[in-house]
């Protein structure tokens, strides 16, 4: 195959990259292609790298999350069993995936109806319906089941009944 027929993609690493041999002389890795802002455009692409210094970087210095451009060689399937792949000759970390230091502390959660405010600050976890009621604080995280029992008990199992 000529360069002219290798096809140059850009996309985020879908989770980490895995040996391809017990050496660890080749990798492989599943890329996030998103060409457009669309999500019903994005494709998860397996991907192959079988140079041992290109696989040792992708083993070793890339995380989940990193932005990659990957130029390659599509291989396609033969049988039905056989997966669509693509070959990488060339690897390039455009931008890396952020980090996040403990500033980053609070997040909101969902189980089932209900949202969770977990704040990395305090123990407590202040709780709402999916519609937007008020339940209640959890004093703890471990609490959080029984405050969710003890609603649903008062206002039964949609949460939102008077």
């Amino acid at each position: 195959m000529s360069g002219a027929d290798a096809i140059v993609l850009d996309g985020f690493l879908e989770e980490e990259t895995v040996p391809g041999d017990l050496h660890c002389s080749t990798a492989r890795f599943r890329l996030t292609v998103s060409p457009t802002d669309e999500r019903t455009d994005e494709m998860i692409l397996p991907c192959s790298v079988t140079d041992p210094q290109m696989a040792h970087q992708a083993l070793h210095e890339l995380t989940l999350g990193d932005q990659l451009r990957v130029t390659g060689y599509l291989r396609l399937t033969r049988t039905p069993d056989d997966p669509m792949s693509l070959v990488v000759t060339e690897l390039v970390l455009l931008q890396p995936a952020p980090t996040f230091s403990n500033a980053f502390t609070a997040t909101l959660e969902r189980y089932g109806p209900y949202a969770c405010y977990f704040d990395g600050d305090t123990d407590q976890v202040p709780v709402w319906t999916e519609t937007g009621a008020w339940v209640g604080v959890a004093d703890t995280p471990a609490e959080l089941a029984q405050l969710l029992e003890a609603f649903e008990q008062r206002h039964g199992a949609g949460g939102d009944q008077p």
